[in-house]
């Protein structure tokens, strides 16, 4: 037994030794990033460096700090500050470790100034003296105000919108410049799934979006063709059913749209029967069943966007050219949109009239070169859809109206 206590006091400081390697030994979730950053030149002597020596392990030994961030994964900017001027800068990551120069070498007001800044979080600053005995700061990053929950554009007969939103009320800034124009949404972060690179029409190409700091800059760019020609208008709204707030930035043409009008009309004269019967009708049938009935129904309502007067004569033309020259809905109630009330109560439930995406889709095939017809008719029925998405769909719905019309040829 004695021997056995003997043995244990023995092993005791090996085992201490052991236990607090562990404790100290760096996490394995992620290695911490070890930055250099020491002046190229040292600090002035001073008569102060003659009692350096009486603590010689604080002023001659090595000296750092640890810096983390919540959440992590920060970006950090550090500086070295010697009397206000930069004498150093580096980029890290958080969590880091950043070497600086003995506190012998370093001048009395020397400082590291450290800025994180993590998108969808407010930038944080803090400067720590180097001859202090700081050696690990926690910084916690405050969520911005303000998130861009989604956007969508929307473009038809040469006229286009683009709305961004958001939980709470956005303050914007709209900058015209060569080539399109940059929408500034302060205090703002883009929202995961949030993807603007997706929005292409005949009138704009490329949407960019940049987290600059506290701030969202979203960059579009427009047709060389409209350049000069546009006019850009902007309005605020609210959507109450999902609480959100609505920025939209309209891009008018010259004219103001008339002459889109009345190409419209005369396209929308050229429909017939054909274009929501049939064949169509499995098309409309199969791309309604993959939209979610809200989107659809809220895209499409009358809400002051520029696509109302359109919507709302395509919703007359349907009644002129359905069978009996009725809308028929999902429930199977019918209106004669001849009369201005019932052609409003069917105005009231877009999303349930058979044949309508058919027309619709008719009427974008009318109106645009077939490289812009998916687009176009993805601003208007489903907005915030992801292109690639909506391309599933399409094809599907396609697919079915081929389908459709393969077995009435083999029926004949």
């Amino acid at each position: 037994m004695r021997s056995a206590v003997r043995q244990l006091l023995r092993s005791a400081p090996l085992l201490l030794a052991v236990f607090g390697a562990v404790l100290s030994a760096p996490s394995r979730s992620g290695a911490v990033e070890r930055v250099i950053l020491v002046p190229d030149e040292r600090a002035s002597w001073r008569p102060s460096n003659i009692f350096a020596w009486l603590r010689a392990g604080h002023n001659y030994g090595d000296r750092s700090i640890t810096v983390e961030t919540s959440p992590p994964g920060a970006t950090l900017d550090l500086f070295y500050i010697r009397a206000n001027f930069q004498k150093r800068y580096e980029q890290a990551e958080a969590p880091a470790e950043i070497v600086l120069p003995p506190r012998v070498q370093a001048g009395p007001r020397d400082a590291v100034m450290i800025r994180a800044f993590l998108e969808g979080y407010r930038q944080r600053e803090v400067s720590i003296r180097v001859s202090s005995k700081q050696d690990r700061v926690m910084l916690e990053l405050e969520a911005l105000p303000n998130s861009l929950v989604a956007v969508s554009h929307t473009y038809f007969a040469g006229r286009g919108s683009l709305a961004f939103l958001t939980k709470e009320t956005l303050r914007v800034r709209v900058q015209e410049r060569k080539g399109g124009f940059n929408v500034i949404l302060a205090e703002t972060a883009k929202g995961k799934g949030v993807e603007l690179d997706q929005f292409q029409s005949a009138l704009v190409p490329k949407v960019r979006a940049l987290q600059l700091g506290e701030d969202l800059l979203v960059e579009v760019s427009t047709r060389e063709e409209a350049d000069g020609g546009l006019e850009l208008r902007s309005r605020q709204s609210m959507d109450e059913l999902r609480n959100l707030h609505v920025y939209s930035v309209e891009l008018v043409p010259g004219d103001g749209g008339v002459a889109a009008v009345h190409r419209a009309r005369s396209a929308l004269a050229e429909i017939n029967a054909s274009a929501v019967s049939g064949c169509a009708a499995r098309f409309d049938e199969n791309l309604r069943a993959a939209l979610d009935p809200a989107d659809l129904s809220r895209a499409l309502a009358p809400r002051g966007a520029f696509t109302d007067p359109y919507l709302r004569a395509a919703m007359k033309r349907l009644g002129e050219v359905s069978p009996g020259r009725v809308v028929s809905m999902i429930d199977g109630s019918q209106y004669r949109t001849s009369s201005p009330i019932e052609l409003a109560a069917a105005m009231s439930q877009p999303g349930e009239a058979l044949g309508y995406l058919a027309l619709l889709r008719a009427l974008v095939a009318r109106l645009e070169v077939e490289a812009y017809r998916e687009g176009t008719l993805r601003g208007l029925i489903a907005p915030e859809v992801g292109a690639e998405f909506f391309s599933t769909m399409m094809l599907e719905a396609q697919g079915a109206e081929r389908s459709c019309r393969g077995g009435a040829l083999s029926s004949l």
